[in-house]
């Protein structure tokens, strides 16, 4: 047999239908499954919909993590729906309180060689173990919970070959911004990054997760590390040693790329505003003035980074001119900070301590001052994503974030002149899982509050597709764009309200609202349409991107390329995405244009091609040549009107 990537390895054995060749469709085994609570009251509610007595995976674990500011009913009335469906369902519960979704599934729940579908897109964090982890909509984890395979694209595999060992001031945050460097956020949507060679076994399991983890900001399917000793040692300290198996690529594999990365070549960076790709080392741009710094999110908030940043802090104080705010990922490492004394030397050094959950990384609280610099560890910097307008947010490590914090200004923390705390990772860490609810045998009551409303049906597509240009935005707009988050997030389970937001970024003072202009549209029987340039909705795998646009009427997105999670999430509810195959047709269309594709059925069936009339506000008509990379099940699912249309 021909010697497999361990991606092919993990897939190969959970693979259900299609071919594992790079590019075809196929469908996979989904053993696990997570949910977070901005993501999983549609979730549930879809999983409702199609009549679903109780769940057909090995595990399924809903978090409550990103909705825990609780101004208003709208977010305990979720988490209150969220326990009771999970209990009728059998799913576990995570309390709020227990922890960041990723921090906590590695820690308790995941297995070497099974597959992880989450409603996050950071779910590949569980790639550190050596997981097939991948963030999708909610409809699709539903789905998955309702035991039907998971639909994807086999992704080609990039090697990233590691040597060397990370020099003092440098981390695994610093491992993945330099592969940003060389791959970019956009342009690898059907790839599967593996990382493997002699230098794996220097990087811890925290440290593996946190590069896996934002995986997610290169667009990849997923992003893994073979499962080994350091792998073995984790699971024994977290009490589940027997969940552990050696797996790794066979001596051999083939890569569709492979990049040679020397850690000790290596040096602090930071991802500039306001992309994840926009990469700089530290040293280049250090010196410029902050007025916060914030430690924590799903990436960077483990034992390990905790520890490192105590023991920096340890008999110093923060800086006059910022503010600190420090979030442990999990209830378990918050305890072990506690007993250690790593949380007295935080307090005494002047921190803030957030709760152990998301927070300010989906803008929830700690939004920093107007006109300046906020420096987190967090794996996202999209525009205005801290829920400041224009903001001007830098990623790092915690390593560079706690400099800062010292210092004042960006900081390389290679110059701070002291030694780089040590890390070992403990024979054993402090398990509690008193805030982990296991699903009763039998069903009870499901609680549903006036707030939680019901996912939005779709008609389905007409056969002579008439549609206008709402709007036309330009390259790598995300989901934030499209469906901001922050202090809009308590409204997901109320799709109409919700609605009221959509690419409200691109609102103009003074004139009707996207979500206006496209009801007015929807009113007059014409269907909405988006146009958009290269990576349309990196990012978030919240499906209201979908869901909210489809409910005001939009049917039609055309861009230059689509990302892998909203595209599915936009065939998942009854939108068409289409691509340009010429720019020249994408630089002639203007808001106003009014689109035609006759007999959308027959082009779907007929082939990668769509022929449509562009009618220009200037009264000029243009055929063009759109194409798609649809299959059959995707057509037909867009002509029902989406998925829980399907019989």
């Amino acid at each position: 047999m021909p010697a497999k990537t361990l991606t092919e390895k993990i897939l190969s054995a959970h693979l259900v239908e299609g071919e594992l060749k790079p590019g075809s469709e196929i469908k996979i085994r989904i053993d696990q499954t997570l949910c977070q609570d901005a993501t999983g009251t549609m979730a549930f509610l879809e999983l409702e919909a199609m009549g679903v007595e109780r769940v057909k995976t090995e595990l399924s674990v809903q978090y409550i993590d990103h909705n825990t500011l609780q101004i208003g009913p709208e977010n305990p009335n979720d988490h209150i729906y969220l326990q009771s469906v999970c209990a009728a369902k059998g799913v576990y519960f995570s309390r709020p309180g227990n922890g960041i979704c990723h921090q906590v599934h590695l820690e308790r729940f995941g297995v070497p060689g099974k597959t992880l579908l989450g409603s996050d897109s950071h779910t590949p964090t569980g790639g550190g173990i050596g997981m097939v982890a991948m963030g999708a909509g909610g409809l699709d984890v539903a789905m998955a919970m309702a035991g039907v395979p998971f639909k994807l694209t086999c992704p080609r595999v990039v090697g990233i070959r590691l040597t060397g060992s990370l020099n003092e001031w440098v981390s695994a945050k610093d491992v993945i911004l330099t592969v940003l460097s060389i791959l970019g956020s956009q342009g690898n949507v059907g790839t599967s990054v593996e990382y493997f060679g002699p230098g794996v076994e220097s990087l811890s399991v925290p440290e593996r997760a946190t590069i896996t983890n934002m995986g997610a900001e290169l667009g990849v399917t997923t992003s893994l590390f073979p499962s080994d000793n350091a792998t073995k040692a984790f699971l024994e300290a977290e009490g589940r040693g027997s969940a552990w198996q050696p797996l790794a690529a066979d001596e051999g594999a083939e890569y569709f790329r492979v990049i040679e990365l020397d850690l000790g070549k290596l040096v602090p960076m930071a991802a500039c505003p306001s992309n994840p790709g926009n990469v700089k080392p530290v040293s280049e741009i250090a010196g410029m003035a902050v007025s916060q710094v914030l430690i924590g999110s799903c990436t960077n908030s483990s034992l390990k980074d905790m520890r490192l940043v105590a023991k920096v802090l340890d008999g110093r104080h923060v800086s006059e001119k910022l503010s600190l705010g420090i979030a442990p990922g999990s209830r378990q490492v918050l305890k072990m900070l506690s007993q250690d004394g790593s949380l007295a030397s935080m307090v005494g050094a002047g921190c803030r301590i957030l709760e152990s959950a998301c927070g300010p990384c989906i803008g929830q609280g700690f939004s920093p001052a107007s006109g300046t610099v906020s420096v987190r560890t967090f794996n996202r910097n999209f525009l205005n994503r801290t829920g400041t307008k224009n903001d001007q947010c830098y990623l790092v490590s915690p390593e560079t974030a706690v400099a800062t914090a010292l210092m004042g200004v960006l900081t390389d923390p290679r110059t701070l002149g002291i030694p780089c705390p040590k890390w070992e990772m403990p024979s054993e860490f402090a398990v509690d899982d008193g805030m982990i609810i296991p699903p009763p045998e039998t069903s009870g009551e499901i609680i549903r509050l006036e707030t939680i409303g019901a996912p939005p049906e779709c008609t389905p597509l007409p056969e002579h597709l008439e549609a206008e240009v709402l709007l036309k935005v330009g390259d790598k707009i995300t989901t934030d764009h499209i469906m901001p988050a922050g202090a809009y997030l308590k409204y997901r389970s109320n799709i109409p309200r919700y609605s009221r937001f959509v690419f409200e970024c691109f609102n103009k003072d003074g004139e009707p609202t996207f979500a206006e202009r496209a009801e007015a549209l929807k009113a007059k029987g014409i269907t909405g349409a988006v146009v958009g340039g290269l990576s349309f909705g990196q990012g978030s795998s919240r499906e209201h991107a979908a869901i909210c646009p489809m409910y005001l009427g939009v049917r039609l997105i055309i861009a230059r390329s689509i990302e892998r999670i909203i595209s599915a999430n936009l065939v998942n509810f009854g939108i068409l995405p289409l691509l340009f195959k010429d720019e020249a047709d994408l630089e002639a269309i203007v808001p106003g244009t009014r689109i035609l594709i006759e007999r959308v059925s027959k082009q779907l069936k007929e082939g990668a091609e769509v022929a449509a009339s562009f009618f220009l506000p200037d009264g000029s008509i243009r055929k063009v040549s759109l194409k798609h990379s649809l299959s059959a099940e995707d057509c037909a699912l867009i002509l029902k009107g989406g998925r829980l249309r399907l019989d």
